[in-house]
């Protein structure tokens, strides 16, 4: 029997599929499709820094409207203790906490320090197994260094890891000066892990509108190289696990990306394609080839086309560039991988 269990984020997890965050977890029912479906775990949508700002400003609002008709009318009103939160989505996630078994991963996307950070502490008690940091900042600001941003990604970092016990993982962007430092600070910050990549989704123009408009493109196979790149790169390098979070479509890419080193790999665009049962059939095509290669476990295939792990540690590197060059030949594919027809 091939052991596809594997342990990510302190959790114990049946296989190393895991549902991403998509549309699915926005209702209750999407939460048992996808463990009916074989997900070992499931990372909910995420809760926008937008949304805590906007339940924010409602409330206060609310709260202080009238105020000014009475100099008496402060007195009868409480002094808040607390933010209220977008409250449907930690009733969500508690419910579903009750509907499944598998472990739920909640999630985060914003961009400042101080104010969305506290909503941790929130999704820690409201039952979360832990969470996902999805920092999105686009440095638009001329004077904006690529430092501070680097070091304000990891100041929400440290700011989340001082407010929960549960453990924490990080998107990465793959536009950092140097992914493999960033890598080693947001670890040492306290990441326990990596997902590799964010995808930042561009707007298009259209040009008989005249008007930006915001286009979602789901991931593709080759979506999968760079991020499975740098897992080869970075396994054994930081003490953290890495996630591969982009193009798996297969079981194919599922094993390259724990081949290279990662402990999880997630779906999103495959399950909203073909449906919540890929897993399981996905999940049989890796047990099949685990056996045909006589693999016992996923553990034993895990970083074994590492940087370290391959007799070549350059192939992960630039002397892979111009081989890959060389390799092109104008057949029917278009690319010969063996350099020649």
């Amino acid at each position: 029997m091939i052991d596809l269990s594997t342990r990510y984020l302190g959790l114990n997890l049946a296989t190393p599929l895991v549902a991403s965050a998509s549309p699915l977890t926005k209702q209750l029912d999407g939460f048992r499709r996808l463990e009916d479906g074989g997900a070992s775990a499931i990372v909910m949508h995420s809760l926008y820094e937008e949304e805590i700002e906007y339940d924010q400003l409602s409330h206060d609002h609310f709260l202080e409207y009238g105020t000014e008709s009475f100099a008496e009318a402060l007195d009868y009103v409480p002094f808040p203790q607390t933010s209220p939160g977008p409250d449907s989505y930690l009733e969500l996630l508690q419910a579903a906490k009750k509907a499944v078994d598998v472990p739920i991963i909640a999630s985060l996307n914003g961009d400042t320090p101080g104010g969305w950070t506290r909503y941790a502490s929130m999704l820690e008690e409201a039952g979360a197994d832990a969470l996902e940091l999805n920092i999105f900042f686009l440095g638009t600001d001329t004077e904006t260094t690529g430092a501070e941003i680097e070091d304000r990604t990891v100041g929400i970092l440290r700011d989340v890891r001082e407010l929960v016990r549960i453990p924490v993982a990080i998107k990465m962007s793959t536009f950092y000066s140097s992914v493999a430092n960033m890598a080693a600070r947001l670890a040492a910050a306290g990441a326990d892990g990596l997902l590799l990549f964010n995808r930042f989704y561009q707007p298009d123009v259209d040009l008989e509108e005249f008007e930006v408009l915001p286009r979602l493109t789901l991931s593709t196979p080759e979506s999968a190289r760079l991020a499975v790149r740098w897992i080869g790169l970075l396994h054994g390098a930081v003490p953290a696990d890495l996630a591969l979070t982009s193009g798996v479509h297969d079981a194919n890419e599922a094993l390259k990306g724990i081949a290279a080193g990662a402990t999880v790999t997630m779906m999103t665009s495959e399950i909203l394609k073909n449906g919540p049962q890929r897993f399981r059939e996905i999940e049989r095509d890796m047990v099949t080839w685990l056996e045909e290669k006589e693999y016992d476990s996923v553990a034993q295939l895990r970083g074994a086309l590492s940087r370290r792990g391959v007799r070549d540690e350059d192939a992960f590197t630039r002397a892979n560039y111009k081989a890959t060059l060389d390799a092109w030949r104008p057949d029917s594919t278009g690319f010969d991988p063996i350099g020649r027809r």
